[in-house]
């Protein structure tokens, strides 16, 4: 296998091929940029009516909750053939590429999902009902005091899930769709060596994730800096109305 693989080296790295590789690489990332990134919008639009807490609501809470347990585990290979052939059944002629995004939408905001409502949850109760008490709508306590508060906990987890799902867009191959893993089927099907056609995938998913998960990391710390700071802030302008108060007091 190594003497095959040093013989079809000098053939296997041309331009030609580079390029197909880069265009199987940049699709690889955009589909899960784009299933991760609508993912992200639904998966918050979905918790804003989750934890509506109207008696009306109820039944829109229920439907919202089976998804989030249905579609979490759902395993996405079986969702990826479900999406292509439901829609094929309806008379939708979605392309390949569009076919593995959808997949990665409804599994990821079903994740997202849960993520965005443990970070809701982990804000104190004492801040809903200061909203309350300055007669905030919904949609000004959600996006401008609960949201704000928790995003220290929901961005890292999420872009976990991102990258998670780089790596996930391989089981597309199997329906066919253009991204890394297909590109190695490709080039061992015409008789490259295994050893060149999946160790270049390999490589080149690693490529992609690892940087990836340095940005999240570093993404996570100026999240905490910065909400640290936050918290440091308040606390000082509270020692100052305090000290202003005592010494009008005091007069």
């Amino acid at each position: 296998m190594f003497e095959l693989a040093a013989e079809q080296a000098g053939m296997f790295f041309t331009w030609p091929n580079l390029g197909y590789w880069g265009r199987a690489m940049i699709t690889t990332l955009t589909m899960a940029a784009l299933g991760c990134g609508f993912g992200f919008i639904f998966a918050f639009l979905l918790v804003y009516f989750r934890t509506w807490p109207l008696k009306a609501m109820i039944p829109v809470r229920i439907i919202l909750t089976l998804y989030v347990e249905v579609f979490r585990r759902i395993p996405f290979l079986v969702l990826t053939f479900l999406v292509l052939f439901g829609t094929r059944g309806f008379g939708f002629r979605f392309s390949l590429f569009s076919v593995a995004c959808l997949t990665i939408l409804l599994i990821s905001t079903a994740y997202i999902a849960e993520i965005i409502r443990a970070g809701f949850e982990s804000i104190h109760p004492n801040q809903w009902e200061a909203a309350a008490v300055l007669n905030f709508g919904r949609f000004k306590t959600i996006f401008g005091v609960i949201a704000p508060q928790s995003w220290p906990l929901i961005i890292p987890p999420a872009f976990s899930y991102f990258v998670m799902f780089v790596k996930e867009t391989s089981l597309t191959s199997q329906i066919g769709a253009l991204e890394l893993m297909s590109a190695g089927k490709y080039f061992n099907s015409i008789g490259i060596s295994p050893l060149l056609a999946f160790g270049t995938c390999l490589s080149l998913y690693f490529a992609l994730s690892y940087p990836l998960t340095l940005l999240g990391h570093r993404i996570e710390k100026k999240l905490k800096l910065r909400f640290k700071s936050k918290i440091v802030k308040r606390y000082e302008s509270s020692l100052i109305d305090r000290n202003k108060l005592q010494t009008e007091n005091h007069l």
